[in-house]
């Protein structure tokens, strides 16, 4: 089975340096889910966005999700109608739900889903990252049954990180891609 990835980018879009980007041009079976407006989301339209992507795939697919991405695959998926998405890598999600958390950039992206999301999940946290606290990852980990990967000091996992291509992200992506395409 082939599987294509999907890429979900947060509040902003991915710059070029951001391993979003490098995934991008890296993977030929890759395309980024483009959302009308970048800076003041809005949970509806970026999930109509979602779901002509996934109808429109040729191939399974597994999404790749960055901060508010993560917080749109989440919803997503909460809706239960998977169809031919086998796998979520969520990756510094945002936690749109924190007190502090800029209300012009949370949008009407909170509350989060609370239960599992029926998906082979990998969330990948960062211990000093200001959007998410490494216990509130923990938290979201758990609530959405997903694979907890912390992978220390990394900021928010973003352009800033200086990750580039990012392998130890794309050795993930393999794992969970392996997941998704192994016999039922």
């Amino acid at each position: 089975m082939r599987t294509d990835l999907l890429i979900l980018p947060g509040y902003g879009n991915s710059g070029p340096r951001h391993w979003q980007s490098h995934w991008a041009r890296l993977y030929e079976n890759s395309s980024r889910v483009l959302q009308e407006d970048w800076e003041t989301p809005r949970l509806a339209a970026w999930m109509e966005r979602l779901e002509g992507a996934v109808a429109n795939g040729a191939h399974p697919a597994i999404l790749a999700a960055h901060s508010r991405g993560c917080a749109l695959a989440a919803h997503w998926a909460a809706k239960g109608a998977h169809g031919r998405v086998k796998g979520l890598l969520l990756v510094g999600p945002s936690d749109v739900e924190a007190p502090d958390f800029p209300a012009e950039i949370r949008g009407d992206f909170a509350p989060l889903p609370r239960a599992p999301l029926g998906l082979p999940t990998i969330l990948v946290a960062s211990a000093d990252d200001p959007y998410c606290s490494l216990p509130r990852a923990r938290e979201l980990a758990r609530l959405w049954g997903a694979e907890l990967v912390e992978i220390g000091a990394r900021g928010h996992i973003n352009s800033d990180s200086g990750l580039g291509e990012w392998p130890e992200g794309q050795a993930l992506l393999a794992k969970l891609t392996a997941r998704a395409e192994a016999p039922a």
